[in-house]
């Protein structure tokens, strides 16, 4: 049964084609709010017939839009930024509820995610083709075409801010997009699929489609998916991008990180401090750009003290969110233990995190500080995905980029220093591909792409930006040629 409103804001239903949609499967999950352990709504599961379905709806869409003029492409959009401007705190609030981030980090997501749609509000002035006259009545043009239905993966941490930095330039370039977003957090994308609708995008441009394992492979089997784009875990991004590729689709899947902080004796405490702090607590460390490899270069030591001081000043519940789910807070608590049992120092137990009033049902850690880590240690390995640091102590910057370049990660690196020459080493010997200079968070804004390195990413280019716009686009090159020339060339 379909209906273009949705029946209950707690039911969770595919939209395709401008309709609400039940899975024809009946089988459905629990969504969960992580702050408080209690349920708030639930998600049908979508299996193959039901992806068809949507994709189906989606190509009978995708073929008038490839046709319609850029600027007109982008109208839709304008308003979607304008809807969303206007509902900024009710959205903000939706997705700090089912994924357990605080208000204002969701807020935060949520203004990034804007700044791509502005992004691709722009495309048409910025992205206008080209023709050149290569040789005496011959010319070469490149007109950009769009790839038809293009699908987007996205993870639990950000519900709203994923989401955005795929759909509006894919939209733009003039793709019809199918959303398949986290079970953990599918009420987000419902209203985002409320305000593509409101938006007057015509139907079956934007659709979503719920479900697990099971509907993610049935979405990137789909013939009529032309490209996929991915954000996960590293394991789950490299199984996506060798289906897609497998079939011949394109793919750019984004995975996990082991950010290393480096910082160097001269570096300025009270910037050093904050940028760590924020970097590794933020989103209760949830967040692939979290950095969890603290490497204190030689006097660089004498920080470690004051950054435990102020991680430890945070109010669980209210300065910091909650774990997504019990089992990852368990996850986190079991690699504490084993930290602790391998010869760390816990400097701050987040085991030991209190919940906030109304949230002993919720799933919180708390920030947690490991000193003495060796680097051959799990948790100086392996993505923990939680607010938990690893200290490393090394005698210079020639060591603590050596364990940069042999981390299997490359998402980001940050150097704390005051030295220009310092930092332009860094900038010039890290392997990774955003890298911050006294920003404990390098998230790169637009134009300037998203993307790493290495067991980070999986295919090329990068996610937003020109990235983005080459990712969901093809290049159609015409040279012609009208009157025969006396050129003497190959061309000729």
């Amino acid at each position: 049964m379909s209906r273009t409103v949705r029946k209950d804001d707690r039911d969770c239903e595919n939209f395709a084609g401008g309709e609400w949609r039940a899975p024809r499967s009946g089988l459905s999950l629990d969504v969960t709010n992580p702050s408080t352990g209690a349920v708030i709504g639930r998600v049908g599961i979508s299996l193959a017939d039901d992806v068809a379905d949507v994709v189906s709806r989606a190509l009978d869409a995708a073929r008038p839009w490839a046709e319609t003029p850029i600027k007109e492409r982008v109208r839709p959009l304008r308003r979607f930024h304008q809807l969303v401007e206007r509902g900024a705190s009710d959205l903000s609030n939706l997705v700090a509820m089912e994924s357990g981030k605080t208000v204002a980090e969701a807020l935060a997501g949520i203004e990034r995610g804007l700044e791509v749609v502005e992004f691709a509000l722009g495309l048409p002035n910025a992205d206008v083709g080209g023709a050149l006259d290569v040789s005496r009545g011959v010319s070469c043009e490149y007109r950009r075409e769009p790839l038809g239905v293009v699908a987007g993966i996205t993870p639990f941490n950000f519900p709203a801010m994923v989401p955005l930095w795929m759909f509006p330039i894919a939209l733009a370039v003039g793709n019809a997009f199918v959303l398949k977003p986290s079970e953990k957090v599918p009420l987000t994308a419902c209203r985002l699929a409320e305000l593509m609708a409101e938006s007057g995008l015509p139907a079956g441009l934007f659709s979503v489609v719920h479900g697990d394992r099971r509907t993610v492979e049935a979405l990137v089997d789909h013939p009529g998916v032309r490209a996929v784009g991915f954000v996960g875990s590293s394991v789950a991004a490299k199984s996506v991008y060798v289906r897609a590729t497998t079939l011949g689709k394109r793919a750019l899947c984004l995975g996990g990180a082991k950010n290393h902080l480096i910082v160097a004796p001269d570096a300025d405490e009270a910037i050093t401090v904050k940028g760590v702090v924020d970097s590794f607590t933020g989103c209760a460390g949830q967040r692939c750009m979290a950095g969890s490899v603290l490497v204190v270069v030689g006097d660089a030591a004498r920080f470690v003290a004051p950054i435990v001081a102020a991680a430890k000043s945070i109010e669980v519940g209210t300065k910091m969110g909650a774990i997504i789910d019990a089992a990852a807070r368990d996850r986190l608590a079991r690699a504490v233990a084993k930290a602790d049992s391998d010869g760390a120092t816990v400097l701050l137990d987040g085991r030991d995190a209190r919940p906030p009033p109304g949230g002993e049902r919720g799933h919180y850690f708390g920030p947690t500080v490991l000193d003495g880590v060796r680097p051959e240690m799990e948790c100086a390995q392996v993505e923990l995905f939680g607010p938990i640091l690893a200290v490393i102590r090394v005698p210079t910057l020639h060591d603590a980029l050596a364990l940069e370049r042999e981390s299997p990660y490359g998402n980001a690196t940050v150097i704390f220093t005051t030295s220009g020459a310092v930092a332009s080493h860094v900038v010039d010997h890290a392997t990774s591909g955003m890298v911050g200079i006294n920003v404990g968070v390098p998230v790169p804004r637009d134009p300037f792409s998203f993307g790493g390195t290495k067991e980070s990413k999986f295919g090329h280019g990068d996610i937003t930006g020109p990235g983005g716009v080459e990712l969901w686009s093809n290049l159609k090159k015409v040279t012609t040629k009208w009157a025969p020339s006396k050129d003497a060339n190959w061309m000729s």
